[in-house]
C-alpha cells in the first residue's frame, strides 16, 4: 500500500503550471516552434535543435557537425567572433550548445523579458554563419585537443569508442560524436560551409521556448527574426537498420590504466522500431532492475553482496534514431578476474530471463520513474530539453508525457520477454580493457589497441 500511496503523492506535487498546454506553430519557411508557458519564475529558455547529428556524417568527415558546433560561435556577417557570447552574457543569460549522434542543440537561459535577444542572435547565425577558414584553423585544433582528453586519455572511453566501432555493422552509431581523427586531421573549412548551408536551415530546426512568456508573442517574435530566413532542400533520410548478428563479437584494448574494465551490449529496438509497442519501455524496466539504484540487483549482488564488483551498470535508451544496444559494463573488485566479473554479469542476466521480476520490484522502479519525472519538470530547461530531443528526432514531444503511464503498465511477464529475446550471447558484443602500465608511451598505446571477430 506505501508504494501506491508514494506514487499518489509524487504525481500530486507536480505543479499545475508544469502541466501547462504546449503550443505548437510552424512558420511559412518550415520551422517548427514549440511554446510551453511555465510562469513559476521570470525566466525563459529558448533552444533551437537542428535534425542533425553525427549519425548523418559520411565517411571521412566524422565529426564534422561537432565542429561547426564549435564555429557557430565564431562570428556571423553583423557579429565578431565570441560577441554572440558577450551579447548574452551582458543580458545576465547563460548558453551553450552540444552535438549527439542524432541531433545539434544551441540553448540560452535569459530573463523573460530578454527572449528577444535570444532569437535575434540564433537567427542571424542560422544562416549568416561566416565560417572563417583563420577561425577554423585555431577552432579544429581544440577540437582535436578535446578528442585527446576525453577519449584517447580516458581507457573507458576509448573502451567504448571501440565497442561501438565493431558493435555496429550497418548503423552510423558506429562513428564517435566527436569523430575519428585522421578525419579531423583532414578537414578542411569547406567541409564545414557544406554541412552548415545543406543542414542549418529552419526548415531542418526545431525552436522550443518554455518559461515565463505568452504563446503569441512568442510566435510573433519568431516571425520577425526566423520568418525571412529561406529553406533549403534537406535530404531524405532512408530507414536503415542492423543486419542480424550471428554470434559474439569481442574486442581487447589495451592502453594504460589503473584497473581492467568491460563493457558489453546487445542489439535492440526502440521506439518506432520495436516488434511490439511495449518493448522499449520493457527493455528500460530490465535496465533499472539490474542497475536502478542501491537496491538494484548488480549493486545488491554483485557489489555488496559477493564483492566481485566495484561498480557494475545496465544502460538503455528508448529513443533514439536508429535502433540502439543494451548496455552493461563494470569494473572488478581487487584481486578479482575480469572473466569471473563477465560470467557474474551474464548470470544475473540469466536469471532475469528465466524467473520473473516480482511485482514489487517493478513497483519500486515505477516509484522511482514517477519521482524523476516530477525532479525533471520542476526545471524549465529540463521541460525543454525533452520536447525539443523527441521532435528533433522527428518523434512526437507526448511521448515524454506518456513515458510514466507507459512504464507502469510493463508487467514481470514483458521484462522477462525482452530479456530473452534480446539478451542472447549470439546478439552480444563485448569488449575489455587490458591495462598497461601507466605512463606508457603513445606509440606503444596505439599498437596495443586492437580487435576481433570470433
Amino acid at each position: 500500500m506505501r508504494s501506491v500511496l508514494t506514487t499518489v503523492v509524487l504525481l500530486l506535487l507536480i505543479p499545475a503550471a508544469v502541466a501547462a498546454e504546449v503550443h505548437e506553430y510552424r512558420l511559412d519557411n518550415g520551422l517548427e516552434v514549440i511554446v510551453k508557458e511555465d510562469h513559476r519564475a521570470p525566466i525563459v529558455v529558448s533552444q533551437v535543435w537542428y535534425k542533425v547529428g553525427a549519425s548523418h556524417e559520411p565517411g571521412g568527415v566524422t565529426g564534422v557537425s561537432h565542429a561547426l558546433e564549435h564555429m557557430m560561435f565564431k562570428g556571423t556577417k553583423s557579429l565578431a567572433p565570441g560577441e554572440f557570447s558577450r551579447i548574452i552574457a551582458a543580458n545576465g543569460g547563460e548558453e551553450n550548445a552540444f552535438t549527439s549522434r542524432d541531433y545539434t542543440a544551441y540553448h540560452q537561459t535569459l530573463s523573460a523579458d530578454r527572449l528577444e535577444v535570444a532569437f535575434r542572435l540564433e537567427a542571424d547565425r542560422m544562416r549568416n554563419l561566416t565560417l572563417s577558414a583563420e577561425e577554423f584553423a585555431k577552432e579544429i585544433e581544440v577540437v582535436k585537443e578535446e578528442r585527446r582528453l576525453r577519449t584517447e586519455d580516458q581507457p573507458t572511453a576509448l573502451t567504448y569508442e571501440q565497442f561501438s566501432a565493431v558493435a555496429y555493422r550497418s548503423l552510423p552509431y558506429a562513428n564517435p560524436v566527436i569523430g575519428w581523427m585522421a578525419d579531423l586531421e583532414n578537414m578542411k573549412v569547406e567541409d564545414l560551409v557544406s554541412w552548415y548551408r545543406l543542414w542549418y536551415a529552419p526548415n531542418n530546426a526545431v525552436l522550443v521556448v518554455v518559461g515565463d512568456v505568452q504563446p503569441d508573442k512568442v510566435l510573433e517574435l519568431a516571425k520577425r527574426h526566423f520568418g525571412p530566413l529561406q529553406p533549403e532542400t534537406i535530404p531524405q533520410q532512408k530507414a536503415r537498420s542492423e543486419p542480424r548478428q550471428r554470434g559474439v563479437t569481442r574486442v581487447t584494448v589495451r592502453a594504460p590504466a589503473r584497473e581492467p574494465y568491460l563493457i558489453f551490449g546487445f542489439k535492440t529496438p526502440v521506439v518506432g522500431t520495436s516488434d511490439e509497442v511495449w518493448e522499449p519501455y520493457a527493455l528500460e524496466m530490465l535496465a533499472s532492475v539490474l542497475d536502478g539504484g542501491g537496491s538494484a540487483r548488480f549493486s545488491r549482488n554483485l557489489v555488496r553482496g559477493r564483492e566481485i564488483a566495484v561498480s557494475a551498470g545496465a544502460g538503455y535508451s528508448a529513443f533514439a534514431r536508429f535502433s540502439g544496444m543494451f548496455l552493461v559494463d563494470g569494473t572488478p573488485a581487487r584481486g578479482k578476474d575480469i572473466s569471473a566479473l563477465e560470467a557474474a554479469l551474464l548470470d544475473e542476466i540469466a536469471k532475469v530471463k528465466s524467473d520473473l521480476v516480482s511485482e514489487s520490484e517493478l513497483q519500486r522502479i515505477a516509484n522511482q520513474v514517477v519521482a524523476e519525472k516530477v525532479y525533471e519538470l520542476d526545471s524549465v530547461f529540463s521541460q525543454a530539453m525533452q520536447i525539443g530531443r523527441l521532435e528533433a528526432m522527428d518523434m512526437n514531444w507526448r511521448l515524454a508525457d506518456e513515458y510514466v503511464d507507459r512504464i507502469k503498465q510493463v508487467t514481470p511477464e514483458q521484462v522477462r520477454a525482452v530479456a530473452r529475446k534480446y539478451l542472447n550471447i549470439d546478439n552480444m558484443t563485448l569488449a575489455v580493457l587490458d591495462p598497461l602500465p601507466l605512463g606508457e608511451s603513445a606509440a606503444s598505446t596505439t599498437k596495443g589497441v586492437g580487435y576481433g571477430r570470433h
